[in-house]
């Protein structure tokens, strides 16, 4: 076992859990055990509760241009610790070292969002009659809870911590069991930068944890990413508890691909795609709708996979069941009768064996109804779909039930702006494969890829994290007694 076994994290400290259960954390880059996590239990979280309980008066009373300086000094460190960070996420994670960089850098990105927050929930006054002022300001709501997933073990924690907690709130996060290593560093870095102890705290473990938080009558508001099947599961259990909840599910994006389009750009743009962090991610592109005369544009496609190498340019899948369903996938779609034009099945790295790998794959005529075309693959793979008109593409985009992001590759204005009005999808893309916003612009789907209201990141996390406090004031006891009053 590479690192020791990891703990809890509560009031500042690491502690054991209360149950002997554990589950092994193996990397997916060559099969290297790293650790046991725990399966913790209800009174596990009670006491993270608890802490965070006993911490919420005096941080939420800290002022906020106060409550940032925590994030200033966490942004540098940050950048600091860059490259252990980045090292930690690949080997628990399995995506190349390059991406894990990129995935640490939107960590600093979404933490210098957060030591904006003084100047945006700076609230309203206004005197609406004379001597009578009226005034709003953003209040935390306690405590609150984040359950993330494994394909991103830094950026998805730092999506809701920078802004819940400068926002006045104190947070319980439960990592993923798959990789739970980079949550643990995440703590400590925080706790140097000065966050109280009781504000941060982890609480590990399965299906049981995330139930109770779900059910924990002191915990506000719940946060979740993950599949849709899963979310859908925790906010129907979230608000049926009275809880404010924002679950993330999973996504089936479309890119369309016009004859306009230019071959180079919009291949390199495809494959990346699909294939960036192996295809784990809600924003991979897994469906190409190809509109006319494409063929040219396709075989760019495959030229521009072929160059993905894994263990080299292109990481790991999680695990092996992972790996297993993904190319059961593939062996679904060459039996319905697509032509796989490049194959990722059986992959193996040569001194990584024990590691889980799928290559670039390449699927070519494609039908609606097949597996591929409908369900999220998670792998890197691309099926490609053939139509005559951007108004079939269209129909076969908004026919999926999720709704998380589309793109359009094309050179006319018109046609973009067509796709942009017409398409389902919270984040559209115009030649851009992954249309995720930059800060201070926020990341949500519609349809089924989103249950709640408004969004994750950005301004939007504001209404969410807080609640709205009014109060009106009458200093004029001149003006008697009128309608207001």
């Amino acid at each position: 076992m590479k690192y020791s076994a990891i703990q809890n994290y509560i009031s500042g400290q690491f502690i054991s859990a209360s149950t002997t259960k554990t589950m092994d954390v193996i990397s997916p880059v060559d099969g290297t055990f790293l650790s046991t996590v725990p399966m913790s239990s209800y009174a596990d979280l009670e006491t993270a509760v608890q802490s965070a309980k006993a911490a919420f008066p005096k941080w939420s009373k800290t002022p906020i241009k106060e409550r940032v300086q925590v994030f200033f000094k966490y942004k540098a460190l940050l950048e600091k610790h860059l490259v252990e960070l980045a090292e930690l996420c690949s080997e628990e994670n399995g995506k190349t070292y390059g991406e894990s960089v990129a995935e640490i850098e939107k960590c600093i990105e979404l933490t210098e969002f957060a030591t904006s927050l003084p100047q945006l929930v700076t609230g309203e006054v206004l005197e609406v009659s004379r001597g009578v002022e009226c005034r709003t300001e953003h209040v935390p709501l306690g405590v609150v809870a984040s359950i993330v997933p494994f394909n991103f073990p830094s950026m998805v924690p730092n999506w809701t911590l920078p802004n819940a907690i400068a926002l006045g709130n104190c947070m319980i996060i439960k990592p993923s069991e798959k990789v739970p290593l980079s949550c643990g560093r995440i703590a400590e870095l925080l706790k140097e930068a000065g966050l109280p102890d009781g504000v941060f705290n982890i609480v590990h473990g399965d299906v049981e944890i995330v139930e109770a938080i779900c059910d924990h009558p002191g915990i506000e508001a719940v946060s979740f990413v993950g599949s849709t099947k899963v979310a859908k599961i925790v906010y129907q259990r979230a608000t049926h508890n009275y809880k404010r909840c924002l679950a993330l599910g999973g996504a089936k994006n479309h890119l369309m691909v016009m004859p306009d389009a230019i071959p180079g750009m919009t291949a390199q743009n495809v494959a990346a795609s699909m294939s960036g962090c192996a295809g784990q991610r809600c924003m991979a592109a897994s469906a190409m709708i190809g509109v006319g005369a494409i063929d040219h544009i396709v075989d760019k496609i495959c030229d521009e996979a072929r160059k993905m190498i894994p263990g080299k340019n292109l990481g790991a899948v999680i695990n092996k069941a992972s790996k297993d369903r993904i190319e059961q996938f593939i062996n679904e779609a060459e039996a319905d009768g697509a032509k796989i034009l490049v194959d990722g099945r059986h992959t193996v790295v040569e001194g990584k064996e024990a590691g889980t790998y799928v290559g670039p794959t390449v699927i070519d005529y494609v039908t609606p109804g097949m597996s591929v075309a409908t369900e999220e693959i998670f792998g890197p793979v691309i099926s490609i779909i053939r139509t005559n008109t951007v108004d079939e593409a269209l129909v076969i985009e908004n026919a999926n039930p999720y709704g998380n992001a589309a793109s359009v590759f094309t050179q006319n204005g018109g046609v973009a702006r067509y796709v942009i009005d017409r398409a389902s999808a919270g984040m559209i893309g115009v030649n851009v494969g992954v249309p995720v916003p930059r800060e201070p612009f926020s990341f949500g789907g519609w349809n089924e890829s989103k249950f709640g209201v408004g969004d994750i990141t950005g301004k939007s996390s504001i209404e969410f994290w807080t609640k709205l406090k009014k109060s009106t004031t009458k200093w004029n006891p001149e003006a008697g007694v009128n309608w207001m009053s």
